[in-house]
């Protein structure tokens, strides 16, 4: 590959023995290499469940709707392949980076992510898209398969930048447009914004397949300041004056409570949630959460 491959060599080798699976049941149309059996259109009748965003009008039940005055879709047994999409944070705090590596911030990290399972996804033959989120909107690459639609979702993770807030509500509901039914979706971020953990939980409780990394610096996590220290929020501005090696033991407290908390939080919403700093392996997280797919695939 380039130099400008954004999968680093050491981690390309290490992808061979990974595997995106779903816990789930998947709904699109295609060959894959996921065996088990899954719901969709085209074959045996299972059972009616009720319309989401995101599910194909071709399958509403038109004669029930009639009856019932609601829309209804018609689930079918049948083999399918898995739809992934990699939901980004680019907001200004992924600029964030380690004062021993100024050029890698967690945007950086984010980004190679995301390449990993796009690599992953057309490999096996699955779908996949993007959607990068920043405060000037949504940046969308639609889901799709094969090594032309890889370059497509990395050309899309390169023109990804950190900058603004989580946007409002309205601004990301076309998310629910391309994040079908139990689709599975990664969400990459720091998870310091709340509307972006909040959006998480709202389709994990729509039956889509939550997978979240937070990515934070490893001076966040160790704290290693030393003398007064001013420290800014790249999003609000906030500012903060503090004596660091007085105030470490305590920061270290609330840290580690904090990552608690969230952990708690996502595992409230059965959203697998890892974490991620920037001086450990880019395929870590990836292997804490698909580590054992390969396995669980040849069983099924």
């Amino acid at each position: 590959m380039a130099s400008s491959d954004p999968i680093p060599a050491d981690v390309r080798a290490r992808l061979k023995d990974l595997r995106l699976a779903s816990r789930r049941q998947s709904t699109a149309q295609g060959i894959g290499q996921h065996h088990s059996r899954s719901r969709g259109a085209g074959m045996e009748f299972a059972q009616y469940r009720a319309y989401e965003p995101g599910d194909e009008p071709r399958q509403i039940d038109w004669k029930l709707y009639a009856r019932s005055d609601k829309f209804f879709v018609r689930e079918a047994e049948r083999d399918s392949p898995l739809t992934a999409w990699v939901l980004l944070d680019a907001s200004a705090s992924m600029a964030q980076t380690d004062a021993a590596r100024p050029g890698w911030s967690r945007l950086s990290a984010g980004k190679a992510m995301a390449a990993c399972v796009f690599e992953l996804a057309c490999r096996q033959g699955d779908r996949f898209g993007l959607i990068a989120v920043n405060g000037s909107g949504l940046q969308v690459v639609n889901a799709g398969a094969g090594a032309k639609h890889r370059d497509a979702c990395l050309w899309g993770l390169s023109q990804a930048t950190a900058q603004g807030v989580w946007p409002s509500e309205s601004v990301c509901r076309p998310i629910w447009e391309r994040i079908g039914a139990n689709a599975l979706a990664l969400m990459i971020g720091d998870g310091f914004d709340d509307q972006a953990l909040a959006l998480a939980e709202r389709l994990a409780a729509a039956r889509r397949e939550l997978f979240h990394i937070r990515i934070l610096t490893a001076e966040e996590r160790d704290f290693p300041f030393a003398g007064g220290q001013r420290f800014v929020d790249a999003e609000t501005g906030a500012e903060l004056l503090t004596d660091a090696p007085a105030s470490r033991d305590q920061y270290l407290q609330q840290f580690a409570l904090a990552s608690r908390d969230l952990a708690l939080r996502m595992a409230a919403s059965g959203i697998r949630h890892v974490e991620n700093f920037l001086d450990r392996p880019l395929d870590e997280p990836l292997r804490q959460l698909f580590g054992h797919s390969k396995r669980r695939g040849a069983e099924a």
